[in-house]
Parts: structure tokens; sequence; C-alpha cells
């Protein structure tokens, strides 16, 4: 009679020894400050781009110095998240596309939350911004994260993107005219009053307040007789 064979279960997977899960625990603790660095990088210099991008035509040389700074911050923000307190040791090729996709990302999120911001004040400016900072930002994520980006780019999530934008870029340009007669939002372009002329309305507003208007006083009487007009004393002027 045969025997019947044994099946053993497949060994259940050893877990690391304590030692090893503490000192895990305790690097992920070491870490997490700089993490916030990293995430407060990551928003601070999208927020800069986002002001840069959008208030750019207004003073260009001003803007350009401040998204420089933007894209800076959120670079080294990138490298403190995603280089430094990696896992694994990153290769050269990784670091560099890591590094090229995270400045598409800065633009792209700068673009969209600051065109969405000042909608109101830029309405024909922002519905460019808008729909352009959807696209580089979609694109800019996969081709960083993503193994297989075009797969993720050029597939059905990227039609559905592709749809959405083509339909935010011509609602926001309907709109846009709207927006413009009605005047919402502050301007950018008002001027600032100089502070000589505030300071000379105030001057006039004070003195007539402050000093009486004088009686204008009557000329002295003439006593010389001869003086005086209709007196006729004989002798042709």
């Amino acid at each position: 009679m045969p025997s019947l064979a044994t099946t053993t279960p497949p060994p259940a997977p050893s877990q690391p020894p304590r030692s090893q899960r503490r000192s895990n625990s305790r690097r992920e603790g070491a870490s997490l400050p700089w993490r916030y660095l990293g995430y407060v990088g990551y928003y601070v210099g999208a927020g800069l781009i986002s002001g840069a991008v959008v208030h750019h035509p207004m003073a260009p040389a001003r803007y350009s110095m401040i998204a420089a700074s933007g894209v800076l911050v959120f670079l080294l923000a990138t490298v403190l998240n995603d280089i430094i307190l990696a896992s694994e040791r990153q290769p050269l090729s990784r670091i560099l596309r890591v590094l090229g996709t995270s400045t598409m990302l800065s633009f792209g999120l700068g673009m969209l939350s600051g065109g969405m911001q000042h909608f109101a004040d830029l309405p024909e400016r922002c519905a460019v911004l808008i729909p352009l900072g959807i696209v580089l930002s979609f694109v800019a994520f996969f081709l960083k994260e993503a193994k297989r980006p075009w797969r993720r780019i050029f597939g059905l999530m990227g039609f559905a993107i592709l749809v959405v934008t083509a339909l935010t870029f011509l609602g926001l340009r309907h709109i846009a005219p709207t927006m413009a007669e009605s005047g919402g939002g502050h301007s950018h372009s008002d001027v600032v009053p100089e502070k000589g002329s505030d300071e000379g309305k105030e001057g006039e507003r004070g003195s007539g307040t402050t000093n009486p208007t004088s009686r204008p006083t009557a000329p002295p009487k003439n006593t010389d007789p001869s003086k005086q007009p209709g007196h006729d004393d004989g002798h042709q002027h």
C-alpha cells in the first residue's frame, strides 16, 4: 500500500529581530523632522512660483528672481526627500531624472495654483495658465514616479486629462471677458498715490480748519482833501 505523502506547509516569513525593528523605528523617527522640512520646501517653492508666473509681466526682473528662488527651494526639498532620505541609493540617471521632472512639476503646480488664485484679477492670462499647469504637472508627475510613464501619459488617464484640460480652457476663455468687464477682484494695475500729494491734501484740509478766514482790512481814509475824489481845487490835472 503506497504511503501517503505528507505535505509540509511553507515556512512563515521570518520577522526581523526586535533589535532591528527598534533601530528601524528609531531611524524613521530621526528622519521625520527632515521629511517635514522637505514637505515645507515643496509647498513654499510652489507658492513662490505661483505668484511669480502670474505677476511676471508686471516686473519681469523681480518675479524672475522669485521664480528662480521657488525652483531652488523645490529642488532642495526633492533632493532631501527623494535622494538623501531614500531607502535605497539612487543612481545618477535617476537623480538627474528626479531633478528635471521636479522642476517641471514645480512650474506646473505653480501655474495651476497661481492661475486659480488670481483668475478674478487677470482672467485672460490665468485662463491659459490653469490648463497649462494641469498638463505640465500631470506629465511631470508620471515621468518622475511611474516605471512606465509613457503608457500612463498616452493611455486612458492621459486622454481623460486632455479632455478635462480642453474643457477647462474653453470654459475659462468664455468666462474671462465677463470677469474683465465686471472688474472682479483687486486690480494689480492700481497706482499707489504719492506721499507728497496726500500730505498736501491733508495740509490743505488742516489749514482750512485751523486757520480762520481773515477779514479784509479797509483802506485807510485819506485826510488830505486835495487827494479825495471829486474835489475840485481849481487846478487842471
